[in-house]
């Protein structure tokens, strides 16, 4: 009787490496089994995904942020605009890009509903949105002064140099005392420290430095206090007074110069203090304030982003400073005026000769000469007797020109325009969304037009007013003159009659500017170095 082999066992009798190939073979057949299905599963749900909701399609949000990304760092590094003011821009402006994003987002859906199939749309956009936002939110605060004030409280204070509360040594650095050219040209580097410049009667330059350091022994103050040395360095009619500082301390430089030496300074953290210079100075200030008097030539001021203050009171030259600003003040400027930059405090000016230009994100403005006074703030701009033409593109401030002896052009949003010019001048006022009040003499002249949407229009003068919401006025005043152009949309035009115009003024530099002005800020002057304790 022959045996016959049991299921499932191979010819010629059990082998172990058989069964267990078979064996594995029976389940790759069943994993590949269950793949198959599952695979057919995820075809079938994509496919009634994609017949309920249809198929997914890129938004064009994506790539626009990138063009945008790409055209603002190509136009930075090529130098047609600066990183500083693209960051006061931007921190100013944000809101925008969310509002565009939203608006092409809403074309893009209005487009998808006019399709026979339905689409989705891409939002791998969406974080890098939520980026731009926190930088806009950022830069914001750093602009508006947020992070400003607490930059201006700490950022020049001994106490920034000394985070870790060690005992302050003070030492008086032996006074320097180098003969130079009376027309030298001399250069002041301090990293860390206030400057004070004056000038003597001899032809030698003359350096007092009063050292501070911030150290747990003498020994370590003394190592200081040899880092920071200041050093006089003569070349020709180059002169440098450089100290290398210390961030464990700082250094006071007060330094004595010929009359007609021209002097630049360069200072890190620290203020800076000119007077009584007749070769003008040019000045770079990266945390600190700036008080000029009584300088002859020319004066170039440039701020970094951490502002401040900034004086200058007879000046016999012109003045050019840009950089973020705090409060600006100039009285009896010879020169001509150029403001550009970010201006966060209160500005005021008086007697300036020269033409004036300021440059701001919100403001632009270009005063031929200004005998009287300007005051420029957040809300406000103020400007009191001016020769010369005047121009104004602002907005949500309240413009007011009194004794205007020249034309001016205004144009203005979200505040209110008022002009009184002394005499008959070419004037042209524009209001997006405020009131124009044009106060005129008695015995003007002028051929005057103006509309206004959605306000009314009041006159002294007899001139036609007609239109329901949108009104209209027009006429002569006098005999007719200079033409005078009003519009205000969302506001009301007033055409009053004033007093009688005052005689023109003289040349700015004759009207001196009252030492006790309670808004001019008295100019610091230098000092010798402290006594060491």
């Amino acid at each position: 009787m022959s045996s016959v082999p049991p299921p499932n066992v191979p010819p010629g009798g059990y082998d172990p490496r058989t069964q267990w190939r078979v064996y594995r073979e029976q389940q790759r057949a069943a994993w590949r089994a269950q793949r198959d299905a599952w695979k057919a599963q995820q075809h079938a749900y994509k496919a009634n995904y994609q017949q309920a909701y249809g198929p997914r399609v890129p938004s064009v949000v994506g790539p626009l942020i990138l063009v945008a990304i790409g055209v603002v760092w190509l136009l930075i590094y090529s130098g047609h605009i600066t990183a500083s003011s693209f960051w006061s821009w931007y921190g100013r402006w944000w809101p925008l890009m969310l509002i565009a994003a939203g608006l092409a987002l809403l074309a893009e859906w209005a487009l998808d509903m006019r399709r026979d199939t339905p689409v989705r749309r891409g939002t791998g956009f969406v974080g890098v949105l939520v980026l731009l936002a926190v930088l806009g939110f950022a830069a914001s605060g750093w602009t508006r002064g947020y992070w400003g004030n607490w930059r201006s409280d700490w950022g020049d204070r001994d106490d920034f140099f000394n985070v870790f509360g060690q005992p302050q040594h003070d030492m008086d650095q032996q006074p320097q005392s180098v003969q130079i050219p009376e027309n030298a040209s001399v250069q002041i580097e301090n990293p860390r420290g206030d400057v004070s410049i004056t000038s003597g009667d001899s032809s030698s330059i003359e350096v007092q430095a009063h050292q501070v350091a911030f150290a747990s022994s003498d020994e370590e103050a003394k190592k200081i206090f040899d880092a920071e040395q200041a050093r006089v360095t003569v070349s020709g009619s180059a002169v440098l007074v450089k100290s290398d500082g210390n961030n464990k301390g700082r250094m006071n430089l007060t330094i004595t110069v010929p009359k007609s030496a021209h002097v630049s300074v360069h200072s890190g953290h620290g203020d800076v203090t000119a007077a009584n210079l007749n070769g003008g100075v040019n000045i770079g200030s990266s945390h600190g304030d700036v008080h000029l008097s009584v300088i002859k030539g020319s004066v170039q001021v440039h701020f970094s982003n951490d502002r401040g203050d900034f004086s200058a009171h007879q000046v016999d030259g012109d003045i050019t400073a840009e950089g973020n600003c705090n409060d600006l003040t100039l009285s009896e400027v010879t020169g001509k005026v150029s403001i550009n930059g970010e201006l966060f405090g209160d500005v005021h000016m008086e007697s300036v000769n020269g033409p004036l230009h300021v440059h701001t994100s919100v403001t632009e403005m270009d005063v031929a000469s200004l005998p009287g006074d300007l005051t420029l703030n957040s809300d406000n701009l103020r400007i009191t007797q001016s020769k010369g033409q005047v121009r104004v593109i602002t907005h949500s401030k309240d413009v007011d020109l009194t004794q205007v002896f020249g034309d001016a052009y205004v144009e203005d949003r979200d505040g209110r325009i008022a002009i009184e010019p002394a005499g008959s001048y070419v004037i042209e006022a524009k209001n997006r969304k405020g009131d124009v009040e044009l106060r005129l003499p008695p015995n003007a002249k002028a051929s005057l037009t103006g509309n206004t949407r959605n306000g009314d229009v009041v006159s002294d003068f007899p001139l036609a007013i007609s239109g329901d919401e949108s009104k209209t006025v027009s006429g002569t005043i006098g005999a007719g003159g200079p033409k005078v152009t009003l519009e205000a949309e969302n506001g009301d035009i007033h055409i009053k009659q004033g007093d009688e115009a005052p005689p023109a003024p003289p040349a700015a530099a004759a009207i001196p500017a009252s030492p006790n002005a309670p808004h001019l800020k008295a100019p610091k002057v230098p000092s010798a170095p402290p006594v060491t304790q």
